[in-house]
Formats: structure tokens, sequence, C-alpha cells
């Protein structure tokens, strides 16, 4: 099933995401849709928390790249509960982009090489080290388990220059939020005082 992709402007994309544990209703199922939604979106990672779920589960899909990046042939992979237990290496710059903010784009320096532990598929603990381009991209999506998207680690000035995306994005999201029309308007005030320097 495809599942919808929560975009900029959405509490849970804000909010730090939860454990998980064995009991977690149909987790098998909610992995292959997650793996479904990634495939339709064309992405290479995609966070629970982009599909409305504040829980600790990303699935990637690096082997579509695996035309250009042979090492990533039948890469696919769940991870359950992950966390960074060591960086490493220069930190290196490159260009990102997010299924949650769509048309944006910007550069982000991150460590080179990263150490991750997380439960696998049948649920057994395991430590994986990432470099180069599979490191920044398993970076990215734990950083969604954390309420960070990428925009918030760019620099101050690209920040500026993304704002009106941002805005629009955050305008979208609260349109379709559900509450009192005063909880709908602090929203609407609250995103007019954080972009209206930019906008």
């Amino acid at each position: 099933m495809i599942l919808p992709i929560y975009t900029y402007g959405h509490a849970v994309l804000k909010q730090e995401a939860g454990e998980i544990d064995e009991n977690y209703p149909e987790l098998g199922q909610l992995v292959k849709d997650m793996f479904e939604t990634l495939r339709k979106s064309e992405g290479v990672g995609l966070a629970a928390p982009q599909v409305g779920l504040p829980i600790r589960l990303v699935v990637v899909d690096l082997d579509v790249m695996s035309d250009d990046m042979p090492e990533f042939k039948g890469y696919l992979k769940s991870y359950i509960n992950p966390y960074i237990e060591e960086t490493d290496g220069p930190m290196e710059p490159y260009e990102e982009g997010c299924l949650s903010i769509p048309g944006v784009d910007a550069e982000i320096v991150r460590p080179k090489r990263i150490k991750v532990r997380y439960l696998d598929a049948h649920l057994k603990e395991v430590e994986e080290e990432f470099d180069d381009f599979a490191s920044r991209m398993v970076q990215h999506e734990l950083d969604h388990l954390d309420g960070v998207v990428f925009t918030d680690r760019a620099t101050p000035i690209r920040r500026k220059l993304i704002a009106g995306k941002l805005f629009r994005l955050d305008i979208d999201a609260i349109s379709g939020a559900t509450g009192t029309s005063r909880a709908v308007e602090d929203m609407i005030n609250e995103c007019m005082t954080r972009y209206g320097a930019y906008i």
C-alpha cells in the first residue's frame, strides 16, 4: 500500500520518534508499505515520521543507484531503533534534498563515516559502518527520527534563500490541519513570525 508522505510543516516531522518493541502491530507490513512508497516516490530512503508515524524506523533502497554505484546492488534494508554510535573522518559538503521538502535543496556538511547500531528485520542487534554516500543518506534519514530535517542543518544564508519555499510548505500543512479556528490562526501567526523577515 502506498502511504502518504508528510511534507514540511507537519508536526510529526519535528518531534522525536519513539522506539519500537517486538509487539509493534504489523511491523512487517509497515516495512513493506514503506518500501513500496519509497519506490513510488523514487527516493533512496524513507523514515517513519515521513509517513506520519513517530517511531524509530527507516527503510533504505540503494539498489536504485547500483548502475552508477555497483556496490549497492541488492541493497534494501530496514533499520529499527537506529542510533549513530560514532562519527569519523572529515566533514564533507553535499547537495541534499528530501521527499518531505519537495523542490528544495541545500548543501549540507556531514561526517564522512559513521557507525550505527540498530535492529534488523529479525529484531537482532547489528552494528554497521557507513562511509561516503551511504553515510550521508543514513545520517539524513536518522535525523528525521530526531525531529530534524536537512534544512535545519543548512547555513544561515541558505536558510534565508529557501525561507519563501518553506513558508509555502508550512502554510500548505496548516491548510490541511484540523482544530479550532483559533489554533489554526495561531499556527499562521507563528509562521509569519518565523519567516516574516525573509518573505
